[in-house]
């Protein structure tokens, strides 16, 4: 291919010379004999969807803790749009798909219950016992902690998949995480990976909105004054489906407003890609900065977007009282394990063996679902409860 052949999805089945293709993968750390209609990258998948730390995340909070109601996202929805989108923009730049998809299928596996606040409680109770964060969990789960094989730990996922785990928000700083050394800190992900983090974005902040205005946090009409992005496109659709109820007209907005974005960051990265020449994996590697991303205007527009939900919904009353509450389900959680090891399931007090307690009880701590977590405490604490 040379550097001005089309990047656009004129052959769907087909990958441009910049994608990662298995042909070329680093393989597992276990060597296996391949599959004779998968490739490694579709394996990969299918491993991660049928994991059970996959399964658990239909009971992790993404905003709203699932008690609150059957209709907010989950972790696990949150997953499976963050795939959605993540294969539209994949084949859109002929990209590997399957690699996309097992990306972002694994990117929330490391999540505590809670969300970020689980997360957060972690980071501070292990920070002189090699502290915590949600991509090193994932990682250790995927390379560790499931067990679904003989022959090995964890789930053998290529290296190319691991490599994309440990870099998911960024560069790889191996002094907080010195495990990550062998996944190539000097050099970017490939551009598969590279888009996991853009497409997570767009993913939480388009459904953090609709999950904010059904739950009656945010106001509709003020958050279309303060966010251009929405507020345009909400003018739009109430011209066109003037007859539509409230609901539906709200709901057309919200596709505008991800339509844009995605269709800006395939144009956007199309650009990067074509503009510095790129016509290897190994090119786009070594690139002075990402190649994927929104342009300059639009990221501007989704930072306003950001900056409202900060302020109007991840900080409003009703959800700091939640979270208040799970901050001390799990400090008391964590804290009483401590005290008394055995108080953990044997598994996890297996693991005290070959790990110091407080990893085998954040390892614990950070599979628990919400309902478990709360549950749990009921019974660690509740002298009434069945333990």
């Amino acid at each position: 291919m040379t550097t001005s052949e089309p990047l656009g999805p004129h052959d769907p089945h087909g990958l441009g010379a910049y994608a990662q293709a298995w042909r070329d993968s680093r393989g597992r750390r276990w060597p296996e004999a391949e599959h004779p209609y998968r490739t490694g990258y579709q394996r990969d998948r299918d491993r991660i969807i049928h994991s059970r730390a996959f399964r658990r995340l239909e009971y992790k909070t993404q905003v709203f803790v699932n008690h609150e109601g059957d209709h907010y996202r989950t972790r696990l929805t949150h997953t499976i749009e963050v795939s959605q989108i993540g294969r539209t923009v994949a084949r859109s730049l002929r990209l590997n798909e399957d690699l996309v998809e097992s990306l972002a299928l694994s990117h929330d596996l490391g999540h505590t219950p809670f969300g970020h606040v689980g997360e957060d409680v972690l980071r501070e109770l292990l920070a002189d016992a090699g502290g915590f964060d949600h991509n090193r969990q994932t990682l250790r789960i995927v390379e560790r902690l499931e067990e679904r094989y003989a022959e090995f730990p964890g789930l053998n996922l290529s290296w190319e998949v691991r490599e994309g785990i440990a870099k998911h928000s960024g560069p790889i700083d191996i002094r907080l995480a010195p495990e990550f050394a062998e996944y190539a800190p000097e050099v970017l992900p490939p551009l598969e990976a590279q888009l996991i983090d853009v497409v997570d974005e767009i993913a939480y902040n388009h459904h953090d909105i609709d999950d904010g205005l059904a739950s009656g946090i945010l106001d509709l009409d003020a958050l279309a004054a303060a966010v251009p992005l929405f507020g345009e496109r909400l003018e739009s659709s109430r011209r066109r489906l003037d007859r539509a109820s409230g609901r539906a007209v709200t709901a057309d907005a919200l596709r505008g407003v991800i339509n844009r974005l995605v269709s800006d960051l395939i144009e956007t990265t199309r650009r990067n890609v074509e503009q510095a020449g790129i016509a290897s994996v190994a090119e786009a590697r070594t690139a002075d900065l990402p190649l994927v991303g929104l342009s300059a205007e639009v990221l501007a527009r989704n930072r306003e977007l950001k900056s409202f939900l900060h302020g109007h919904l991840y900080r409003h009353h009703r959800i700091e009282r939640m979270m208040d509450k799970a901050r001390r389900v799990v400090r008391a959680l964590f804290e009483r394990y401590r005290e008394n090891p055995r108080l953990l399931p044997e598994d996890a007090l297996r693991r005290t063996e070959n790990e110091s307690v407080e990893r085998a009880i954040a390892d614990y701590l950070a599979g628990m679902t919400d309902r478990f977590a709360i549950e749990e405490h009921r019974r660690l604490f509740d002298p009434a409860v069945r333990v």
